[in-house]
């Protein structure tokens, strides 16, 4: 039989697990920086549509 290993699922679907971690090294971006420039880009691509 095969071994388990540490007690994780063998057929985990494709899921990750993910760890907070407090790195120093880490790059931060603040999620409402985030949807701004989403907004900003997705504007910007619309109103580039409707010109040309």
């Amino acid at each position: 039989m095969a071994k388990k290993s540490g007690g994780r699922l063998v057929s985990s679907a494709g899921l990750v697990n993910y760890y907070d971690s407090e790195d120093r090294r880490a790059v931060y971006i603040n999620p409402k920086t985030v949807i701004i420039v989403a907004a900003a880009v997705g504007l910007t691509l619309y109103l580039v549509n409707i010109i040309y």
